[in-house]
């Protein structure tokens, strides 16, 4: 027994360093023509590093999120995503590359998240196949693949905060490290400000008794000093982060609150912002383009294609119906997430603009690790038929989006 069992850690081994390196090299080369022009974050962290974080000229015309603020330019990316290319940007100031390296920078964060999800399911006591085929879905059967190999600066914010959930969950749920795990947690809200909501769900993780496995039955909240310890050191990461952002602010347009997404110019004038930037007006018409709007016949090849803004996540990735399984293996969790899922939707949809050129529905991305776990908790050990259905269905799907928006001439038409 003992022989059959160490086999079997070695395979499992073997998979979560050949999935994430494999993942790495398709991601790699999904995407001939990376839009690595629309480098803003790439640009500000070199900036930062030769002592500024403004430009006095005018930066390229494509890059329009670059804002005028009393005689200099500005990007309205929030501090955390400009700290996350300060390794990049420093291979720039120090001359190994001229460019940023989208295509480089979606790999690597695809291979972190493909074995954080990995971890993750580690926790659970499931077949291999079902961990293998959990995860490949998330990577090859969502909207994910189509956009993280964009590789522009909104792309790869995404990325970073998808890595920095990812983490912040494994260290909390998995492998309780709560200094870690908020450092993974200011990575997350430092890409994407509205990760921050979920900060009181991760805390209440957190503070939940230990348990081996989310089989088994877990204990109520720990109270008392060993509780208020791991919550201080979880925020520890994120409060300096949240100060510094503020300053940052503060240094570019003279005010702690301004992100400077309302002074692209003539952003207010665009049709979708006709109740500014954020408004519950926008709800309804965002929910029907991330669940019901479906693709379109056309006249001519490739003839069924989805809309190059938005289209029914549910419709391009069908296996995302197995969310509504009844059972978990641990009630509290999965509620948790569902809840996480649901504040950071509501906010996604009070967004007039559902994210530019795109396949799915992109801001979405960042609900995908809470996604996954709801997932985790209702499957059961084996794939069955129908799931494979499913999977298959959804890889089919992402490949053809994936060719269709990197690989022709659709979104030019």
């Amino acid at each position: 027994m003992g022989g059959v069992a160490s086999d079997t850690t070695s395979i499992d081994y073997r998979l979560k360093v050949a999935f994430p390196i494999a993942t790495a090299v398709i991601y790699f080369f999904s995407n001939p023509t990376p839009q690595n022009y629309y480098d803003y974050t790439f640009r500000v962290a070199e900036k930062m590093l030769r002592g500024g974080v403004g430009f006095a000229e005018r930066q390229p015309t494509w890059l329009n999120e670059f804002v005028p603020y009393e005689g200099a330019w500005y990007s309205v990316f929030p501090l955390g995503a400009v700290l996350s290319m300060i390794p990049a940007a420093l291979l720039k100031v120090t001359g190994v590359i001229t460019d940023m390296p989208g295509p480089w920078i979606s790999a690597l964060l695809a291979a972190a998240i493909c074995y954080l999800l990995f971890k993750i399911s580690d926790w659970y006591d499931l077949d291999l196949a079902r961990k293998v085929v959990l995860t490949l879905a998330m990577m090859f059967g969502t909207f994910m693949w189509t956009n993280l190999t964009f590789a522009g600066a909104w792309q790869l914010a995404l990325g970073f905060a998808m890595v920095g959930e990812l983490g912040a969950i494994y260290f909390t749920v998995s492998n309780r490290k709560p200094l870690i795990a908020g450092a993974f947690f200011a990575l997350a809200f430092g890409n994407r400000t509205e990760i921050l909501l979920t900060a009181p769900i991760l805390m209440y993780l957190m503070n939940r008794g230990r348990t081996e496995r989310p089989s088994r039955t877990v204990s109520s909240p720990r109270l008392g000093v060993f509780a208020v310890k791991d919550l201080a050191l979880f925020c520890i990461v994120p409060v300096v982060l949240g100060v510094s952002t503020l300053i940052y602010n503060y240094a570019r347009f003279d005010s702690f609150t301004d992100f400077g997404y309302a002074r692209i110019p003539g952003v207010l004038d665009e049709p979708w912002y006709n109740h500014g930037i954020f408004s519950a007006y926008y709800i309804l018409g965002q929910a029907w383009e991330m669940l019901f709007k479906m693709w379109t016949w056309r006249d001519t090849f490739p003839y069924f294609v989805p809309d190059g803004f938005s289209s029914s996540i549910l419709f391009s990735s069908p296996f995302l119906f197995l969310l509504f399984r009844v059972g978990a293996r641990d009630g509290a969790l999965k509620l948790a997430s569902w809840i996480a899922v649901v504040v950071l939707t509501i906010v996604l949809w009070m967004h007039g603009n559902s994210g530019g050129w795109q396949f799915g529905y992109r801001y979405f991305m960042v609900a995908l690790p809470w996604v996954f776990l709801i997932l985790l908790e209702s499957s059961p050990k084996r794939v069955s038929p129908v799931e494979w259905t499913l999977f298959g269905l959804s890889f089919l799907a992402n490949a053809y989006a994936t060719w269709l928006f990197n690989w022709t001439e659709y979104l030019k038409q």
